[in-house]
């Protein structure tokens, strides 16, 4: 072993949080979209719900979070304002079928063509919509969301209070968002996580989004984190990291921003992947 060059290292905890990273389940976008790209120009994907095997893997995810114990550690849950990242989140995150007048319900019954009964919110953390945390903006349809008005009677819980214009005047339907610029967007979003108390974040969002904001913090990992973490994110699938303060700390890896990711994958991963046959398939790396 080099002393001079410990092959770990060493933080406060005090100077970290543990964020849970969520991709949406199967949208309707996705079916047809992954078998021909040009399928998510459709205009009848406008904002994407669930598909029925997409809600098969939130309710998957539901049971392992509430299983292993992360549920009753999460103490704020972020999302995406759309369709699908909501039903996703209150899914997942959310409590179980609401009981009429017993506090505002996450999501009312049959929200977005889920046939699903009212998800209560009892007992459960803050759920917070964030428009940073969004897809690809512009051009798919999919991407864009509707007015928070029509979302508050869907997810009467949801707390909106952060998105600034009632319709989406990010969405632009003739100019895809840059690659560079969701990294930028995704870097910004990090910083912005640091500055909230909570210590045990989820955040439910989306493939590119999350592809490009881990791809970015990961450019100056090793190798092998760097493959880890450059891998694109199946439907449902959980990824926990840690989240370090190194403003202060002496780091010879870290040159991009004040904050930056320790990229340990910790206490499990979880991936709900749709294949050919309409089977759900689960696996999980327990690191504990």
């Amino acid at each position: 072993m080099d002393a001079a060059n410990p092959s770990t290292a060493m933080y406060p905890l005090h100077r970290c949080k543990t964020i849970y990273l969520v991709r949406h389940a199967q949208g309707i976008h996705n079916v047809e979209g992954e078998k021909d790209h040009s399928a998510y120009m459709s205009p009848a994907y406008f904002d994407a719900h669930l598909t029925p095997l997409g809600w098969k893997q939130v309710d998957c995810l539901h049971e392992h979070v509430k299983n292993c114990g992360l549920a009753e550690k999460v103490e704020l849950v972020i999302t995406s304002p759309l369709l699908r990242t909501m039903q996703t989140a209150v899914g997942v995150f959310g409590g179980g079928d609401c009981i009429d007048g017993v506090g505002s319900p996450l999501m009312v019954k049959n929200a977005g063509h889920s046939d699903r009964p009212a998800i209560s919110s009892l007992n459960r953390p803050p759920f917070l919509a964030v428009e940073a945390c969004r897809e690809h903006l512009g051009v798919h349809p999919c991407d864009k969301r509707r007015s928070i008005t029509e979302y508050r009677t869907l997810f009467p819980a949801i707390d909106f209070s952060l998105i600034e214009n009632d319709e989406d005047v990010l969405w632009e339907p003739n100019v895809r968002e840059a690659n560079a610029s969701v990294a930028a967007r995704g870097m910004k979003f990090i910083d912005w996580l640091w500055t909230r108390e909570e210590k045990e974040i989820a955040i439910v969002s989306h493939s590119g989004f999350l592809y490009h904001t881990l791809s970015m913090y990961s450019k100056e990992s090793h190798p092998t984190i760097r493959e880890e973490v450059g891998k694109h994110f199946a439907n449902c699938e959980l990824r926990s990291i840690v989240l370090v303060d190194t403003r202060s700390v002496l780091c010879p890896y870290v040159s991009m921003a004040c904050f930056a990711f320790l990229m340990q994958w910790l206490v499990s991963m979880l991936q709900c992947a749709w294949v050919k046959s309409p089977q759900l398939q689960l696996s999980w790396k327990d690191s504990s």
